[in-house]
């Protein structure tokens, strides 16, 4: 295993384990060794929260565990985003994102955010608990190319549907592109609703935005 990989693995590892104070180090050290702060990100501290996801679906962890989780995952944000080369290239797109109404998990749409951010994209933020018609008047303002919609929660997921549903009514439908995220969400789902695409991951959501842009 290369040095590299080793200290994504140990950032991983270290969110995890809610040890925030390694974090802190193995994100200085990466820094510090010139390898590739978005890379840190999406192999490091990203996969170290989605882990932290999946034993809070196990009901391994539950919300404390969690918060503490995001603080690890932060605190290395904090040090590796001032590194992470952007890819400034061609049109600038605008995305609006957020978690829809009823859901004010927003981890996930945080480090989403960062990746599009850094990925090129002008993303503007409308945080958690969001309703489904504020996504499309804040697009319809903010003349955004894409809307992103994400949810933790099963309960919360027809609201997804509604986005479509009002840009629909309005006759908007085909001026923005609708992808979809989270942990309940699948592409069965992505394609029942109507939206033009759906990701795994923070990662995932660029390739994803790139191809439905091209």
């Amino acid at each position: 295993m290369s040095r590299e990989v080793e200290l994504y693995e140990k950032l991983s590892e270290a969110v995890v384990e809610m040890e925030e104070d390694d974090v802190i180090e193995l994100a200085n050290e990466v820094v510090a060794e010139g390898y590739d702060a978005y890379q840190a990100v999406d192999k490091g501290l990203a996969q170290g929260m989605e882990r932290a996801g999946e034993l809070f679906e196990e009901q391994e962890y539950f919300v404390p565990e969690l918060i503490v989780c995001a603080d690890a995952m932060y605190a290395g944000l904090d040090i590796l985003k001032p590194h992470i080369k952007t890819d400034a290239e061609g049109t600038k797109y605008t995305v609006v994102i957020g978690v829809i109404e009823g859901d004010t998990h927003d981890i996930g749409k945080n480090l989403v955010k960062i990746m599009q951010e850094t990925g090129g994209f002008n993303v503007i933020d409308l945080g958690r608990d969001v309703l489904p018609s504020t996504f499309v008047d804040e697009a319809v303002k903010n003349d955004a190319d894409v809307i992103a919609i994400s949810t933790l929660m099963t309960t919360t997921m027809g609201g997804m549907g509604e986005v479509i549903d009002i840009l629909n009514e309005r006759g908007i439908r085909d001026q923005f592109k609708v992808i979809v995220g989270g942990g309940p969400i699948s592409q069965g789902f992505a394609d029942k609703i109507g939206a033009d695409g759906y990701s795994t991951n923070a990662a995932e959501s660029v390739r994803l935005l790139r191809s439905l842009l091209q």
